[in-house]
C-alpha cells in the first residue's frame, strides 16, 4: 500500500484553498491578501517559553471580549478564525450524516473544512444583490447543522442586510447554528450583529487580528458565542492553540493605545479605498462595486488579461471567482496610486 493509499480518500482527492502565498508571484506591490501595509512594531519578553502556554490566556480573552463589548466567557481565541471554521464543523456535525449550507460566492474555506471533515455542503448561491436568498435556505435545512454567512463578504465586500440576517436566525432556531464571519467587521463595526448574541443563542460570529489589526501573520482569531457553544468547543480545541508570544502581542494591540493606532490606520485604509474606487470607476469599461472592508471587487472587460499583465509587471492581485472580476486589496497611498495609474495605462493601450 502506497503512502497515498493509507491517506483518507477525502483528502486524497481534496483541493486545497488557493492561499495567497500558495498561488506565489514575485513583485513589488502585494494587494492579493487583504492583509495590512502597516508593519507596527511590539515588544516580545522571551523568558519562560520552556512552560506551556494556557488554553486560553484570560488576559487575552479579557482584552478581545471588552473590545468586543461581549461577556469574557462569549469569548474563545483560536489559531485565526480559520481554526473557529473547524472547531465549528467538528464540534456540531456527524460525519457523512449532517450538512452545512453556505451562499458563495463567499470564502472558500466553509466548502473546504466541512469536506475534510466528512460532512456535506449544501449551495444556496447569494442573490444578484449579493444578499442571502431566505426562501432557497429554508428549502434547503433538512438535516444542515450550520448555516455560515459572511459579512462583508469575501469576495464581494458587501454587507449583509441586517433584517435578512435576523430572518435567517429566526427560521434556524432549535435547528442549526448561524456563523457570521465577520473577520473584516472592524472596518464597519456598527455593521456587526454581535448585539443579537442576547436574543439568539445558536449564533456565532467569527473575528480575528489578521486585517484591520495589522497581524495577519500573527494567527490570532476570536469565536464570539454564547457560553454553551463555547463551553462545547472547548472540549475539542487542541490543549495549547495559543502561543506565549501571540497572546503577548495581540494584548498589547488590544490596548487602548493599539486600539486607538487601529483605528487611525482603518480610517487611512477607508480614505485610500475611495481613492481606488473613484479612480477606477472613472475609467471606461469598469464597474467598482462598493466595498465596505480592506479590498474591493472590480469587473473588467477582459480581466483575465488584465490580470496577467498585472501579475508580470510584479502588482500581485486576486482573482476572483466571479466573472471577469479581480479583487484589490487596499494597501498605502503609494501602492493604490501605482497600481491604479498602471490599469489605466493598459486600459488606455486597448
Amino acid at each position: 500500500m502506497t503512502i497515498a493509499q493509507l491517506a483518507r480518500k477525502t483528502v486524497r482527492e481534496l483541493t486545497p484553498y488557493q492561499s495567497a502565498r500558495r498561488l506565489g508571484g514575485k513583485g513589488d506591490i502585494w494587494l492579493n491578501a487583504n492583509e495590512s501595509p502597516f508593519a507596527n512594531e511590539y515588544s516580545i519578553n522571551l523568558a519562560g517559553l520552556n512552560r506551556y502556554s494556557e488554553c486560553q490566556p484570560p488576559e487575552l480573552i479579557n482584552a478581545y471580549a471588552d473590545y468586543a463589548g461581549v461577556e469574557p466567557h462569549q469569548v474563545l481565541t483560536s489559531r485565526g478564525a480559520d481554526e473557529g471554521i473547524e472547531l465549528i464543523i467538528k464540534a456540531f456535525c456527524e460525519p457523512n450524516c449532517d450538512s452545512i449550507l453556505y451562499c458563495p460566492p463567499t470564502y472558500g474555506m466553509y466548502a473546504i473544512s466541512a469536506e475534510i471533515n466528512d460532512i456535506n455542503a449544501k449551495v444556496v448561491p447569494l442573490t444578484p444583490e449579493w444578499q442571502l436568498d431566505l426562501n432557497a435556505i429554508a428549502e434547503q435545512l433538512d438535516n444542515v447543522k450550520i448555516v455560515f454567512a459572511c459579512s462583508p463578504n469575501n469576495p464581494t465586500g458587501n454587507l449583509l442586510v441586517r433584517k435578512d440576517i435576523i430572518a435567517l436566525l429566526e427560521m434556524t432556531t432549535d435547528r442549526a447554528l448561524v456563523v457570521i464571519d465577520e473577520a473584516y467587521i472592524d472596518f464597519s463595526l456598527q455593521d456587526s450583529v454581535k448585539d443579537l448574541l442576547a436574543t439568539y443563542p445558536h449564533l456565532v460570529i467569527l473575528r480575528t487580528l489578521s486585517k484591520a489589526f495589522a497581524l495577519a501573520g500573527l494567527r490570532c482569531g476570536f469565536t464570539l458565542a454564547n457560553k454553551e457553544i463555547i463551553e462545547i468547543l472547548l472540549k475539542i480545541i487542541a490543549p495549547y492553540p495559543v502561543p506565549v508570544p501571540v497572546t503577548e502581542i495581540a494584548v498589547q494591540a488590544l490596548s487602548p493605545a493599539g486600539r486607538a493606532r487601529t483605528k487611525f490606520q482603518v480610517l487611512d485604509l477607508c480614505a485610500n479605498r475611495a481613492y481606488l474606487q473613484a479612480g477606477l470607476g472613472m475609467l471606461a469599461g469598469v464597474t467598482v462595486f462598493d466595498g465596505y472592508a480592506n479590498y474591493l471587487l472590480v469587473k473588467f472587460t477582459d480581466a483575465d488579461k488584465l490580470f496577467n499583465t498585472l501579475w508580470d509587471n510584479g502588482i500581485i492581485l486576486r482573482r476572483s471567482p466571479i466573472e471577469n472580476c479581480i479583487r484589490i486589496s487596499v494597501g498605502n497611498r503609494d501602492e493604490c496610486e501605482k497600481t491604479l495609474a498602471f490599469i489605466r495605462g493598459q486600459l488606455q493601450q486597448q
